[in-house]
């Protein structure tokens, strides 16, 4: 039985593309400011922390706003998105967070409006499938801050030594993992299943399967039949015959798989395109591919945003405004996607890199954008899952585990927040 694919898109925009918005943060005395900012950190390790591009940022920024200061604080992935809801639970929200879901605080009305603190000029630059990705109820709060599609990642080292060719099919993937396990690779395919991003792997894989979380109406579909065979797919064939390396799935993150495809002990893994930059740095030839499907290449790939919003309790709008200026001009959006090998979420910054000889290698997930699907981050539910499949979904395909008694508890989390529980 197979489902059509709901396509949240993220179209490539051409320069005529605006976005039509009228608003803007307008005008006003914002001098006396501390804004606080709450950040999630794009580095593999301490030598490229997103706080150094934050600092840079903040410095130039301040120099040419002498009344405003911006105290940023970075935090991993693992525990940006907690720590603001720990802020936001103890009454003392930052000014402004770049999290990966917005919707929950929306619906509780502790957001601006992206209008009132963009710039009709911003406002006009990003792109506009991403901006209605950042709406709830036909209303945008959430501001689209990096962007990233995923294509299969493999070793070419280990390929040509096992005599491999890339995969198309999940059988050509086990075919492969399996020789490259009998080479005496440590990781044949990397899952990362632990809570840093668990989330997107697991996307990949329904997505691959013909599944996802959510139909083409948007209703939770986690439990769906689809879903059920992808992770009982990859519960018996991949994890279940040691295919998988030495950490179990539920416990590696993604940082750790992708540092382990720097070390060459990766045959293939799902990744994104800042592992390019870290492969280069420790010398590993890789090639990329479309993810593999049941029959053949995925029909859609995950594409993801994360997201800038803006907090209404200190009411400092206009400098939230004149920060976000900064934030989203050319020169920072262009500095940010190279430095991290994210794609660009305004359309000047795009043409750039579209042109530039030197950022020619993002072209195969340039190309996936336009067939890429989204989280569902539009829903105010949306949190509350995204935390509970960090959690669980290594349980799926762990020895003894049920893939549809996990996927089942994760519909019923979907469906308790849809209706307003917790």
């Amino acid at each position: 039985m197979q489902r059509r694919v709901r396509t949240r898109a993220i179209a490539v925009v051409s320069a005529l593309g605006l976005v039509g918005v009228l608003g803007g943060c307008g005008g006003g005395d914002s001098s006396g400011v501390t804004l606080k900012l709450v950040a999630a950190d794009y580095g593999d390790s301490s030598a490229n922390s997103t706080r150094k591009y934050w600092a840079d940022l903040v410095e130039d920024f301040e120099a040419g706003h002498p009344g405003v200061k911006v105290d940023v604080s970075v935090y991993s992935w693992n525990d940006v998105d907690r720590k603001v809801k720990e802020m936001v639970d103890a009454g003392d929200p930052p000014d402004l967070a770049q999290i990966g879901a917005y919707a929950d605080y929306a619906q509780q009305g502790l957001l601006y409006k992206a209008r009132e603190v963009l710039s009709i000029p911003v406002q006009a630059d990003l792109l506009s499938q991403l901006t209605d990705a950042g709406k709830v109820a036909s209303v945008q709060y959430g501001v689209p801050f990096a962007s990233s599609t995923r294509v299969l990642f493999y070793n070419k080292d280990l390929f040509d030594e096992a005599g491999l060719t890339p995969p198309k099919t999940w059988d050509d993937l086990v075919d492969n993992a399996t020789k490259l396990k009998g080479e005496g690779v440590k990781y044949p395919y990397a899952l990362p299943l632990g809570p840093e991003e668990a989330q997107a792997e697991t996307m990949q894989w329904l997505l691959s399967g013909d599944g996802g979380y959510t139909d083409d109406r948007g209703a939770y579909t986690i439990d769906s039949v689809e879903n059920v065979d992808t992770l009982t797919w990859l519960k018996d064939e991949l994890v279940g015959a040691g295919l998988t390396g030495p950490v179990a799935p539920g416990e590696l993150d993604r940082a750790d798989a992708f540092a382990a495809f720097a070390a060459g002990d990766v045959g293939m893994l799902n990744g994104h395109p800042s592992l390019m930059k870290l492969a280069e740095r420790k010398g590993v030839e890789y090639g990329m591919v479309p993810t593999p499907g049941v029959d053949g290449e995925s029909r859609a790939t995950l594409g993801v945003s994360d997201w800038m919003m803006a907090f209404k309790e200190n009411g400092h709008r206009e400098a939230i405004g004149d920060f976000l200026d900064a934030v989203y001009s050319e020169k920072n959006v262009l500095t940010f996607s190279r430095t991290y090998n994210l794609l660009p979420v305004t359309q000047s910054a795009s043409r750039v890199m579209a042109e530039s000889a030197d950022d020619k290698d993002l072209k195969p997930f340039l190309d996936q954008l336009g067939t890429s699907e989204l989280y569902p981050v539009g829903e105010t539910s949306w949190a509350a899952v995204n935390a509970q499949i960090k959690k669980q979904i290594g349980k799926a395909v762990a020895p003894g585990g049920s893939p549809a008694v996990v996927l089942s508890g994760l519909q019923a989390t979907a469906t308790r927040t849809e209706g307003g529980g917790r």
